[in-house]
């Protein structure tokens, strides 16, 4: 009797097509030549004809691009940086490379410490997790539907620890934290640490007031800057350390437009040792010494363009979001000048729900994902209410206010008006052909390509 295999979280169809391809090749060198093939086609259609409005995405430099494929990318480099910390001998030019990243990333947020090993953000909150928590320890975290990640709830590095996770009170109208509630239950459940960790992130939370509130007991304040690490970085959102964060992660791959990997900054010399220890051996032993460069030189770009190129950022997500809601399209915040960040967030039930009209602004190539909505439940979570818009990857091609007015008229055009996504899409296209150069970096005739 034939064995039952059992079913595949992934999509049966797209794993069938693959299978289907590495059938038909003659070989394995045709099977590769698969992969090539998919990998190009990606780059054209994302790449070169998309408007691509994720807001966990950000199109790297030039620079940063050809440095994940560099040399150095195939060379370990277990343990902390200098000749006695390492496990292998001829790290000397890895040690170089290391030793500017932490120190570019020390300068740029202005901190003591800085850690660059950490291929995902998330790994750098589980780091946060392991050095700083044990298991059974109460934290207060954002829940889900009001805009926090998995990252710090129980499907995340926080489960995984084993915490007892307390929901840190959200008003979900004025999207920030209730502090009076806040303070009334921090009180009571006196948490070990609290994180400030949102993938939906419109305006600044309020790091200083809860930390006054956890320092009775000595709490730790941490602020998972995923979202935000570019934005904080460039000066135009809150200071999080300055503001009494013991700790900020974040992700290199989203504002701060860099390589996919984590960042973390801190001040307390208390903290460095068991943070360390946390990602080496724990969570990092060869670390992708590629793209620890990549992120060095993501760093110098950030010091010399940050503060125009996160400004324009903020400023392209406000014009887009009030264009949007001026069109039809609901938009959270409205009342409070929609967003601060780079982040819009449109209410579409009425136009079919965040999956539907994700997918529909896909076929007109105008990229986007489906989000929850502070009333939605954890049911929703494959079907939510709303949709998340991000400005980070449009604003590094130099498009400006007049460029969100036309793509507010494409989605709307399409949700709104009902059009065609396939005639929207010639829009799209059009749009996207004269914004085909990265802005915001180093060039070889100048210091700017702006």
């Amino acid at each position: 009797m034939t064995a039952i295999a059992p079913p595949d979280i992934h999509d049966a169809e797209t794993l069938g097509a693959a299978r289907a391809l590495l059938d038909a090749a003659a070989d394995p060198e045709a099977m590769q030549q698969e992969v090539l093939k998919a990998v190009q086609r990606n780059e054209t259609w994302r790449g070169n004809e998309c408007v691509n409005l994720l807001a966990p995405e950000a199109l790297v430099s030039p620079t940063v691009r050809r440095l994940l494929s560099a040399e150095i990318g195939q060379r370990a480099a277990e343990g902390h940086i200098g000749p006695v910390n390492r496990w292998f001998a001829g790290t000397k030019h890895i040690d170089e490379v290391e030793a500017l990243c932490v120190e570019l990333l020390k300068r740029l947020f202005k901190s003591n410490y800085a850690e660059h090993r950490l291929v995902a953000s998330m790994i750098g909150n589980m780091a946060v997790y392991a050095a700083l928590t044990q298991p059974g320890d109460t934290v207060m975290t954002i829940p889900q539907p009001v805009g926090g990640h998995s990252s710090n709830r129980y499907d995340g590095p926080a489960g995984i620890r084993g915490l007892n996770i307390v929901d840190v009170p959200f008003d979900a109208h004025e999207l920030e934290v209730d502090l009076d509630a806040f303070a009334k239950r921090a009180r009571e459940a006196r948490p070990k640490l609290v994180a400030l960790g949102a993938s939906m992130t419109l305006f600044p939370l309020p790091v200083r007031e809860i930390k006054d509130i956890v320092s009775e007991w000595d709490g730790i304040v941490f602020f998972d800057g995923a979202h935000q690490l570019g934005l904080i970085a460039g000066g135009q959102f809150q200071d999080p350390l300055r503001e009494g964060a013991d700790i900020i992660t974040g992700s290199a791959g989203k504002t701060f437009s860099g390589p996919q990997s984590g960042v973390a900054v801190w001040n307390d010399p208390q903290l460095t040792r068991p943070l360390l220890d946390a990602v080496f051996p724990a969570l990092a032993a060869t670390h992708q010494v590629n793209r620890v460069a990549a992120l060095a030189a993501a760093a110098a770009e950030l010091l010399a363009f940050g503060p125009a190129y996160m400004a324009n950022i903020v400023k392209n997500a406000q014009a887009l979001a009030h264009a949007l809601h001026t069109r039809g399209v609901p938009v959270l915040g409205a009342h409070k000048g929609y967003t601060r960040t780079h982040q819009v967030i449109g209410d579409v039930r009425e136009f079919g729900g965040g999956l539907e009209v994700a997918h529909r602004l896909a076929k007109a190539n105008i990229i986007t994902n489906k989000n929850l909505l502070p009333d939605d439940t954890p049911q929703d979570w494959d079907r939510p209410s709303g949709l998340r818009i991000g400005t980070t990857e449009v604003t590094r091609l130099g498009m400006g206010e007049l460029e969100m007015q036309a793509i507010a008229d494409m989605i709307a055009g399409v949700l709104v008006e009902g059009r065609d996504p396939e005639h929207v899409k010639a829009e799209a296209l059009e749009l996207r052909t004269g914004f085909q150069t990265v802005k915001y970096c180093f060039s070889s005739n100048t210091r700017s390509s702006l």
